[in-house]
């Protein structure tokens, strides 16, 4: 009995095995899609927090304007910390734009 599972259990790994052999240039394409993926969603939220910003600087530009022309519809603090929320996505955003400039300057400098 004992040796019948095993003998069962080897014939299954044994049929996986030729499983995974057969789907061999499958698993390749699923990981060149997977990869393709996986950089579109990151190039997607970089386009995403980008845009984010832009309408955090926006809107500190239009608060900023209405305090100049004496508009009543915006408060002097209301401007002010639209601008400093503009100003600090802004730097956040180019600290990210330097680690990704470093990472890529550092796999082209890898030897191969």
């Amino acid at each position: 009995m004992k040796l019948d599972l095993n003998q069962q259990n080897l014939q299954a790994q044994m049929n996986r095995l030729g499983e995974l052999a057969k789907s061999g240039g499958n698993q390749s394409a699923n990981l060149t899609q997977k990869v393709n993926h996986a950089g579109s969603e990151f190039g997607q939220t970089l386009t995403n927090a980008i845009d984010t910003v832009n309408q955090y600087q926006m809107q500190a530009s239009q608060a900023a304007r209405q305090i100049e022309s004496g508009d009543g519809g915006t408060s002097l603090v209301k401007a002010v910390i639209a601008s400093q929320k503009a100003s600090v996505a802004f730097q956040a955003t180019m600290q990210v734009r330097n680690k990704v400039v470093s990472a890529y300057q550092d796999i082209m400098n890898m030897p191969i």
